[in-house]
């Protein structure tokens, strides 16, 4: 596969800049794969597609405050500092994306808040962009991390071309968001109200929870046209026993397993064994998913509708198949359907399994 052929024209007024009311009530495209059906529904409407015994795995990372806004010594320059993860909690080492960056040089030093409350010196270059900070602060480490965080807000993706709001904190997280380390929410899981989770529960719907650490690299361009020479950034996985255990038993009995999001997915295919079950796993994945995949976990995945060339488009075309998934595209953008982080979400049914047997 090529990235041009991931090229599609989205009006930027698709863009959603704000979530619906109820998390619940965006609109809902169903996709069914086996015949190529396409529906138009509410997501508290996905009930109907599920059955007792069926599997839904979530994303239970949870996004910290990474952007914080500084200053440059002597110069006053305003740098952007995106966190991205801690290396060292004694010694307060961050990676760190910095914007401007050429502004920027090991030994220079930055200052955040009123009264300089934070100082961070540049220590290493890791990239182009990317640097490793030492946060200068005597106090003990809890104190220092609140402090961080306080200076932090919540890092809605660029795409979202608006101010920070106080209500971002909480709408910008999933409910069942449980340990942080993500730079971004995995979106799809934003969809989902307590109240729904309690319906899916009491139709018989199990439950099962993964981590995956969202990083920048979800949202690094593609720039190279042959999609095999695209190198992924490295993400944080965790895949405990328990949810092993729930899968491989829906696996077995050829229940639905349903991935919500492209984190998910991702996670379940990094940790695979030679005869298609899942293992448990603690480390780092760099797997990148394009067509044509030939995928051995979920069976049905939720997405939201994503940004022309993006790698996450990209997985949803692999899941979907390459021109059932253009084709609910191009209806998304004719029903104005809404697109990004914010956006509406899409579920994919593929093979029923039980016909299978």
């Amino acid at each position: 596969m090529k990235l041009s052929q991931f090229r599609f024209s989205l009006p930027q007024e698709l863009i959603a800049l704000y979530p619906a009311p109820n998390r619940d009530e965006s609109r809902l495209m169903v996709v069914h794969k086996e015949d190529g059906t396409i529906e138009h529904r509410i997501f508290k409407d996905i009930v109907n597609y599920f059955d007792e015994h069926d599997v839904m795995v979530f994303n239970n990372t949870k996004v910290f405050p990474a952007r914080l806004y500084g200053n440059k010594e002597k110069t006053g320059a305003k740098i952007e500092v995106f966190l991205l993860r801690e290396l060292n909690c004694e010694q307060r080492l961050w990676d760190v994306l910095v914007d401007p960056a050429r502004k920027i040089r090991i030994g220079n030093k930055l200052y955040f808040g009123e009264d300089d409350v934070l100082v961070a010196e540049v220590i290493d270059n890791t990239t182009s962009r990317g640097r490793t900070l030492r946060f200068l602060y005597d106090g003990p480490y809890e104190e220092f991390k609140k402090t961080l965080y306080s200076l932090g807000e919540t890092p809605l993706p660029k795409h979202i071309n608006r101010k920070v709001e106080p209500e971002d904190s909480e709408r910008y997280q999933t409910i069942f968001a449980k340990h942080e380390g993500a730079v971004a929410a995995p979106t799809a899981g934003l969809h989902f109200s307590r109240e729904l989770l309690k319906r899916l529960e009491i139709i018989g719907v199990e439950f099962a929870e993964i981590t995956l650490h969202v990083g920048l690299g979800n949202f690094r361009s593609v720039d190279v046209e042959d999609l095999t020479k695209h190198k992924v950034d490295s993400e944080r996985i965790i895949i405990p026993e328990e949810t092993v255990k729930i899968v491989n038993k829906a696996k077995a009995e050829k229940q639905n397993i349903c991935a919500v999001g492209t984190t998910v997915v991702k996670t379940l295919e990094s940790s695979v064994s030679t005869d298609g079950f899942l293992k448990p796993f603690d480390g780092w994945t760099n797997k990148f998913i394009f067509p044509p995949y030939d995928f051995k976990i979920p069976n049905m995945m939720i997405s939201n509708f994503h940004l022309p060339f993006s790698t996450l488009l990209m997985m949803v075309a692999a899941f979907a198949g390459y021109d059932l998934c253009f084709e609910a595209y191009k209806i998304a953008v004719k029903e104005k359907y809404r697109f990004g982080t914010f956006g509406d979400a899409m579920l994919i049914i593929g093979k029923d399994l039980k016909k299978e047997e």
